[in-house]
Protein backbone atom coordinates (compact mmCIF):
# COMPACT_ATOMS: atom_id res chain seq x y z
CA UNK A 1 0.00 0.00 0.00
CA UNK A 2 2.93 2.52 0.66
CA UNK A 3 4.10 1.81 -2.91
CA UNK A 4 0.98 2.91 -4.23
CA UNK A 5 0.66 6.18 -2.42
CA UNK A 6 4.10 7.47 -3.24
CA UNK A 7 3.66 6.22 -6.92
CA UNK A 8 0.30 8.40 -7.03
CA UNK A 9 1.85 11.57 -5.01
CA UNK A 10 4.76 11.12 -7.72
CA UNK A 11 1.94 12.25 -9.87
CA UNK A 12 0.44 15.09 -8.27
CA UNK A 13 1.43 18.55 -9.15
CA UNK A 14 1.72 21.09 -6.01
CA UNK A 15 -1.26 23.00 -4.80
CA UNK A 16 0.61 26.04 -6.39
CA UNK A 17 0.49 25.02 -9.79
CA UNK A 18 -3.54 24.20 -9.98
CA UNK A 19 -4.27 27.70 -8.85
CA UNK A 20 -4.55 29.92 -12.51
CA UNK A 21 -1.50 32.00 -13.46
CA UNK A 22 -2.05 35.71 -12.24
CA UNK A 23 -2.47 38.47 -14.97
CA UNK A 24 0.46 40.28 -13.93
CA UNK A 25 2.31 37.29 -14.93
CA UNK A 26 1.36 37.91 -18.53
CA UNK A 27 3.51 40.07 -20.64
CA UNK A 28 1.51 42.74 -23.34
CA UNK A 29 -2.21 42.32 -23.88
CA UNK A 30 -3.51 39.27 -24.07
CA UNK A 31 -7.03 39.87 -26.38
CA UNK A 32 -7.96 39.23 -29.57
CA UNK A 33 -9.97 41.15 -32.72
CA UNK A 34 -12.56 39.45 -34.47
CA UNK A 35 -15.79 40.73 -36.82
CA UNK A 36 -18.63 39.32 -39.12
CA UNK A 37 -20.93 40.89 -41.59
CA UNK A 38 -24.55 40.21 -41.79
CA UNK A 39 -26.55 41.14 -44.98
CA UNK A 40 -29.90 42.13 -43.88
CA UNK A 41 -31.45 42.71 -47.66
CA UNK A 42 -30.29 39.17 -48.27
CA UNK A 43 -30.94 37.92 -44.49
CA UNK A 44 -27.80 36.18 -44.92
CA UNK A 45 -23.82 36.10 -43.98
CA UNK A 46 -21.96 38.34 -45.98
CA UNK A 47 -19.97 35.63 -47.64
CA UNK A 48 -16.76 37.49 -49.82
CA UNK A 49 -17.12 41.13 -48.52
CA UNK A 50 -13.58 42.31 -48.35
CA UNK A 51 -12.13 44.65 -45.22
CA UNK A 52 -9.31 45.97 -43.89
CA UNK A 53 -7.77 47.34 -40.58
CA UNK A 54 -5.78 50.09 -40.00
CA UNK A 55 -3.92 51.94 -36.67
CA UNK A 56 -3.14 55.22 -37.09
CA UNK A 57 -3.51 55.41 -40.86
CA UNK A 58 -1.55 52.63 -41.40
CA UNK A 59 -2.90 49.53 -42.70
CA UNK A 60 -2.63 46.32 -40.53
CA UNK A 61 -4.97 43.47 -42.20
CA UNK A 62 -6.69 42.74 -45.35
CA UNK A 63 -9.11 40.37 -45.30
CA UNK A 64 -12.43 38.35 -46.69
CA UNK A 65 -15.36 36.98 -45.09
CA UNK A 66 -16.25 32.99 -44.95
CA UNK A 67 -19.86 31.87 -45.75
CA UNK A 68 -20.68 32.61 -42.54
CA UNK A 69 -19.48 36.20 -42.80
CA UNK A 70 -16.97 35.67 -40.50
CA UNK A 71 -12.85 36.04 -41.10
CA UNK A 72 -11.12 32.61 -40.75
CA UNK A 73 -9.07 33.71 -37.58
CA UNK A 74 -8.78 36.91 -35.87
CA UNK A 75 -7.49 39.99 -37.49
CA UNK A 76 -5.04 40.35 -34.06
CA UNK A 77 -4.14 38.68 -31.25
CA UNK A 78 -2.36 38.46 -28.63
CA UNK A 79 0.88 40.93 -28.63
CA UNK A 80 0.31 41.78 -32.19
CA UNK A 81 -3.38 44.10 -30.49
CA UNK A 82 -1.97 46.71 -29.16
CA UNK A 83 -3.91 49.38 -27.34
CA UNK A 84 -5.25 52.58 -29.70
CA UNK A 85 -7.77 53.90 -32.42
CA UNK A 86 -7.79 51.15 -35.13
CA UNK A 87 -10.58 51.15 -38.07
CA UNK A 88 -12.34 48.55 -39.99
CA UNK A 89 -13.30 49.63 -43.73
CA UNK A 90 -15.61 47.42 -44.99
CA UNK A 91 -16.41 47.32 -48.38
CA UNK A 92 -19.78 47.08 -48.92
CA UNK A 93 -20.09 48.93 -52.16
CA UNK A 94 -17.97 46.10 -53.67
CA UNK A 95 -20.10 43.43 -52.03
CA UNK A 96 -23.33 44.62 -53.28
CA UNK A 97 -22.53 45.54 -56.41
CA UNK A 98 -21.08 42.01 -57.08
CA UNK A 99 -25.00 40.57 -56.28
CA UNK A 100 -26.59 42.80 -58.57
CA UNK A 101 -27.62 45.52 -56.30
CA UNK A 102 -27.65 48.58 -58.46
CA UNK A 103 -26.02 51.91 -57.08
CA UNK A 104 -25.80 50.81 -53.49
CA UNK A 105 -25.79 54.32 -51.64
CA UNK A 106 -22.74 52.43 -49.22
CA UNK A 107 -19.09 52.48 -50.15
CA UNK A 108 -17.05 51.91 -47.92
CA UNK A 109 -18.51 51.44 -44.19
CA UNK A 110 -15.90 52.89 -41.48
CA UNK A 111 -16.00 51.86 -37.86
CA UNK A 112 -13.42 53.48 -35.62
CA UNK A 113 -13.18 52.34 -32.07
CA UNK A 114 -10.61 52.33 -29.19
CA UNK A 115 -8.93 49.13 -27.93
CA UNK A 116 -7.68 48.91 -24.48
CA UNK A 117 -4.93 46.64 -23.02
CA UNK A 118 -5.86 42.72 -22.77
CA UNK A 119 -9.29 42.88 -23.48
CA UNK A 120 -11.06 41.18 -26.77
CA UNK A 121 -13.04 42.80 -29.07
CA UNK A 122 -15.59 41.48 -31.65
CA UNK A 123 -16.93 44.20 -34.41
CA UNK A 124 -19.92 42.81 -36.16
CA UNK A 125 -21.23 44.58 -39.26
CA UNK A 126 -25.11 44.47 -40.36
CA UNK A 127 -25.95 45.92 -43.19
CA UNK A 128 -28.06 46.64 -46.43
CA UNK A 129 -27.08 48.78 -48.98
CA UNK A 130 -28.60 51.81 -47.32
CA UNK A 131 -28.24 51.06 -43.90
CA UNK A 132 -25.63 49.96 -41.57
CA UNK A 133 -24.84 49.17 -37.68
CA UNK A 134 -22.11 48.13 -35.29
CA UNK A 135 -21.98 47.12 -32.07
CA UNK A 136 -19.33 45.96 -29.19
CA UNK A 137 -20.08 41.93 -29.52
CA UNK A 138 -18.87 39.28 -27.44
Amino acid sequence: MGTAIRAIAGFRRPSSALLPEPASAHVGPMGKLTTHVLDTMHGRPAEGMRLSLLRDGRLLVTARTNADGRCDGPLLEGEALVPGIYELHFQAGDYFSALGVESPFLEVVPVRFRVEAGMSYHVPLVCSPFAYSTYRGS
